[in-house]
């Protein structure tokens, strides 16, 4: 870690979101009081946490792996950080049964860990996790293990659980969908720093430097001579491939567009949309997203090997900075 600063405010969701081994998983640890940080503070709504033991702390953890207790039933390990805390019997039961209705396992509560679907195993390390009422809920890639639809199901039904709790989350993944989808801000990490903190809509619209600009989302970087002859300026900018539109070679550009000449190199269909890859006439490339309104597949691949005008409105191009550059972003034009 490299001189991490963040501050979470109470009751927001907020993601740490990196690739692997970026130091989010760490940060995490930290506050969980599971590693200690070699210097600076952790502090809980007030309170400086760095030394004290885990179970000190007023946070708990949901692990990707769930870390249930394989013999014990649905309630019984939803029940055991109760039992372990001394919460007496009526108090625990009527917890742990609001714990279940809340993630709609009250009828599973009889059940084992492995007779359940693996949402269903999540959702029970959820209510184990909120059932003590922690201030701070930590979650480590919770969602990893699951299939692409039973995760996106998942994400939803996660946020508006911490809506409904009013709890602060601080959630970590490497998955860009993931932290837009759910958080109300997000630190987007790499290589043990902060890169970029804000909401999902700044971090995607706004990126602060290359690294979020390709990292979050699908980006276009342009840089040198290129972006010299396009936009004016040398530094590096970068657009959105969603922001470009595709034109006639000689169509002309709007006051307030920006436009390059190019040949598309790659065509490929994905359904709802086609990405065209541009090998520009100014030099590099720039990658295109557009929807199938009313092209087939078929059209669509006879795209390639034509040459075109890419057309976006100035203010989608957003200057970056790049390695060694201290320079801020800014919008071009």
């Amino acid at each position: 870690m490299d001189g991490v600063n963040l501050e979470v405010r109470g009751g927001e969701f907020f993601s740490l979101l990196g690739p692997s081994g970026c130091g989010k998983t760490t940060c995490l640890r930290m506050i969980a009081g599971f590693e200690e940080p070699t210097a600076g503070r952790i502090v809980l709504h007030g309170r400086n946490v760095a030394g004290l033991p885990a179970y000190e702390r007023d946070v708990n953890t949901v692990f990707q792996d769930y870390a249930l207790f394989p013999h014990m039933s649905v309630r019984e390990n939803v029940e055991y950080g109760l039992l372990v805390k001394g919460i007496g019997g009526a108090e625990r039961r009527r917890r742990v049964m609001d714990a279940l209705r809340m993630m709609r396992l009250d009828r599973f509560d009889r059940r084992k860990p492995g007779e359940l679907s693996g949402g269903q195993r999540q959702r029970v390390a959820l209510a184990r996790a909120i059932v003590n009422q922690p201030r701070v809920l930590l979650l480590d890639e919770p969602l990893g293990a699951l299939d692409l639809k039973l995760r996106q199901t998942m994400q939803i039904e996660l946020k508006s659980i911490q809506e409904r709790l009013s709890m602060t989350f601080i959630y970590v993944t490497h998955d860009q969908e993931e932290a837009l989808t759910m958080s109300d801000r997000l630190a987007v990490m790499n290589q043990g720093k902060v890169e970029q903190v804000g909401s999902p809509a700044e971090v995607y619209e706004r990126p602060a430097t290359g690294f979020v600009a390709g990292f979050v989302g699908a980006s276009n970087v342009l840089s040198g001579e290129a972006a010299l002859t396009i936009t004016g300026q040398r530094h590096a900018i970068t657009v959105r491939p969603e922001k470009i539109r595709l034109g006639r070679a000689d169509e002309r550009p709007e006051a307030d567009e920006v436009s390059a000449l190019g040949v598309v190199r790659d065509v490929v269909y994905v359904g709802a949309f086609t990405r065209y890859v541009v090998d520009l006439e100014a030099g590099g490339e720039l990658v295109v997203l557009e929807q199938n309104l009313t092209m087939s597949s078929m059209d669509v691949l006879q795209a390639r090997g034509r040459q075109v005008r890419l057309f976006w409105n100035r203010q989608h191009s957003r200057a970056i900075a790049t390695a060694g550059d201290d320079q801020k972003k800014e919008e071009v034009g």
